[in-house]
């Protein structure tokens, strides 16, 4: 299969989460191209009405590229939890509510574990993203990182449901490591490295 490359030495990140945009910016550093925000850029948020990770990555990466007018980088991610049949998956966010109150979040995620019947605690991180070009030509990539949903809050870094969930064969959760630890680890990097091979140009990679 044969993937558009970007010729382009910047790029539109279609986000308006800014742990989101800080960790696509330190996952482009290494390969010399710049970045600016959608909400650098004023960009309105577009409905999320997909059913997938892919698919709301692709209506945020297409709308940032009509209306940017350059090459834009989709991200769509959440948190599945096995015992809650997958949720809240496409809606991490919408569970956060309008304000971002990812505490009370993580605590309904805490408060539905309690109260299920079959004790699992196993989740995972889903993260998808999508090149998207102002011709309307797309390239997609997902990555994923199993882990467990802890029993509490651990940590302050990171964003988002990081402080709750631990990945496999580590004893700390995300919000307890080091950027660079997570950056090896992350849903996100995942995906970006299948981006990288596919997309960015040889002598960015080089």
């Amino acid at each position: 299969m044969t993937h558009r490359r970007l010729q382009e030495a910047s790029l539109l990140l279609a986000s308006h989460n800014a742990g989101k945009v800080a960790e696509l910016a330190d996952l482009l550093s290494p390969f010399g191209i710049e970045y600016i925000g959608a909400g650098d850029l004023q960009l309105g948020e577009p409905e999320e009405t997909g059913t997938t990770f892919i698919e709301n990555a692709t209506i945020k990466a297409q709308a940032a590229a009509r209306e940017g007018k350059r090459v834009a980088l989709g991200d769509d991610s959440g948190l599945e939890v096995d015992a809650l049949d997958g949720a809240p998956g496409i809606f991490s966010a919408r569970w956060a509510g309008a304000n971002k109150d990812f505490d009370a979040a993580m605590k309904r995620i805490l408060d539905a574990l309690e109260q299920s019947e079959s004790g699992a605690r196993t989740a995972r991180f889903v993260c998808a993203l999508v090149l998207a070009w102002p011709d309307g030509h797309c390239e997609a990539f997902e990555g994923t990182v199993e882990g467990e949903i802890t029993d509490r809050p651990y940590g302050d870094a990171g964003f988002g449901y990081d402080p709750i969930f631990r990945p496999l064969g580590h004893r700390c959760s995300f919000a307890e490591m080091e950027t660079s630890q997570k950056q090896t680890l992350s849903h996100r990097a995942h995906a970006f490295d299948a981006l990288a091979l596919a997309c960015l140009p040889e002598r960015s990679r080089a």
